[in-house]
């Protein structure tokens, strides 16, 4: 009985079949072949065999019994696999190569239950000697999440079934502009450009330490989730949930950072208070979930969000940032290998959940010491960033490194930001100015700029007669109720 406990699932009768439908049906054979693993075959024998029919399919060679016999000789492995009387009885023992699916299907059921079993003894190992509970998650969740990812499957398929419901789509976009538009971020260029972020994408937001990832990052965030009532999940490796949510609440109700630590908020600002409680009344309304452990690893992560996607939702996924993931101690060889796979594994991720990932990453000193704009070959560490990432922005703030002289003399604009995009896989790339209020963390859409070319700006000056203001609010009629700003402010006094 205990024989019968232990035994690893497999079916000799499914995995001869199928040899042997390889063996006498050629039309299979490339299709059946790209399928199977050796590890998919419980029987050493087996495993012997299919090696050796991998080998005559890379020589560009048919497999049958002569070619795999003779491939298996050279090699040295023929009598190890049962000599040619057991490859004549794999042939004359299987029922019908019409049948192939069938022994294909049972042959991989049967593998991924042993690797379930084998996975599941190693997550038991694991848990019996372990001290720390958290990491043995991760450590089981990451084990299940492999196999899942080994039993994925695809194959080339024929496109004429895809352009009659691509054509409807693109008829649906042609009257309705946002119809399969991505989030939309709330900056308007940004948005133009990227066509909002969308499922699936990872999106890189590089630049370097204080100048604005974080800020530009959570306003979007706020954008997100309070302008489309969408789920965002955050994590913060770098900054705690109450910093994360006092960057908000200053956003929102436009307080000034310094004047709200040092407990002067009164005294600089009477109405101060008003917003601040307003600002916390939309912002618990939103739907912004925050994990600020620094420990945090690309499958933890990924747990974590599927948690989070099947009980609330999930849209967008934030991670603040990648250089400081830990990586999997297990396979990596050294830091540039580490963010390879980190950067890959983000990629997974937003496939996987079905969700745009924003993750904010550092660029190389090489950009100070240059002076000059950001490149792709400033993101730190990994040029994999470059080649997963679907989307590619920099922040690049000249007046940080300008001159007084240069600023006096309007060589460099004051408090204005560019962000660049300079990889985007569905689009152009560009350039959007906004403004940066970095006493209220918060960046705004600049509307006395106009695009004189594609990703060029030139300051525009509006007719005296229709004067606009030089940052567009963030709060406008369409996204709040009047309830939520008290009625003795809206505001705007805190820009004046």
């Amino acid at each position: 009985m205990a024989e019968k406990f232990s035994a690893l699932p497999y079916n000799l009768e499914a995995e001869q079949s199928i040899l042997g439908c390889l063996l006498v049906d050629q039309e299979i054979q490339l299709e059946t072949i790209s399928l199977l693993s050796e590890e998919d075959f419980y029987t050493d024998s087996h495993k012997l065999i299919l090696g050796a029919m991998k080998d005559i399919v890379r020589q560009n060679k048919p497999i049958d019994i002569v070619t795999l016999s003779d491939a298996m000789e050279k090699s040295a492995t023929l009598e190890k696999a049962g000599g040619m009387d057991y490859i004549t009885t794999i042939v004359q023992s299987m029922p019908s190569s019409a049948n192939y699916r069938q022994y294909l299907n049972i042959v991989k059921r049967d593998s991924t239950l042993r690797r379930l079993i084998r996975s599941s003894e190693k997550i038991a190992g694991e848990a019996r000697k372990s001290t720390d509970s958290k990491k043995t998650l991760e450590f089981a969740e990451s084990e299940i999440f492999r196999i899942s990812e080994e039993n994925e499957t695809s194959s080339l398929l024929s496109l004429a079934d895809y352009y009659d419901p691509l054509l409807a789509d693109l008829e649906l976009l042609e009257r309705d502009k946002n119809f399969k538009r991505g989030l939309k971020t709330g900056f308007t260029r940004i948005d133009d450009l990227t066509n909002g972020f969308k499922k699936g994408n990872l999106i890189i937001l590089a630049a370097r330490p204080s100048d604005g990832k974080t800020t530009l990052a959570l306003n979007m965030v706020e954008n997100i989730a309070l302008r489309e009532n969408k789920v965002c999940a955050m994590f913060a490796l770098e900054m705690t949930r109450e910093e994360l949510a006092q960057k908000l609440l200053c956003s929102i109700g436009k307080v000034r950072m310094d004047s709200l630590q040092k407990g002067k908020l009164s005294e600089d600002d009477e109405q101060g208070w008003q917003r601040m409680w307003a600002a916390k009344k939309q912002l618990s309304k939103a739907q912004i979930y925050v994990d600020d452990s620094p420990s945090n690893t690309v499958p933890a992560m990924l747990s974590k969000c599927r948690r989070l996607k099947a009980t609330k939702g999930l849209d967008l996924v934030v991670v603040d940032h990648l250089q400081l993931i830990y990586p999997d101690i297990r396979t990596s060889e050294n830091r540039q290998q580490e963010v390879t796979e980190i950067s890959r594994g983000l990629k997974v991720m937003a496939k996987e959940l079905g969700v745009p990932v924003l993750a904010l990453s550092q660029l190389s000193r090489g950009v100070t010491q240059r002076k000059g704009r950001p490149m792709l070959s400033d993101l730190r560490e990994s040029g994999s960033i470059e080649q997963d990432a679907d989307v590619v922005m920099f922040i690049y703030r000249p007046d940080k490194t300008a001159t007084a002289q240069e600023i006096a003399s309007g060589a460099v604009e004051k408090d204005v930001t560019e962000i660049i995009i300079e990889k985007n896989r569905s689009g152009e790339r560009g350039s959007a100015k906004l403004l940066f209020k970095g006493e209220f963390s918060k960046f705004v859409n600049i509307s006395n700029y106009q695009m004189e070319a594609p990703g060029e700006y030139k300051p525009h000056e509006p007719e005296p007669s229709n004067l606009q203001p030089a940052y567009e609010e963030y709060d406008d009629a369409s996204s709040y109720s009047d309830d939520d700003i008290p009625p003795e402010t809206t505001g705007d006094e805190a820009f004046d």
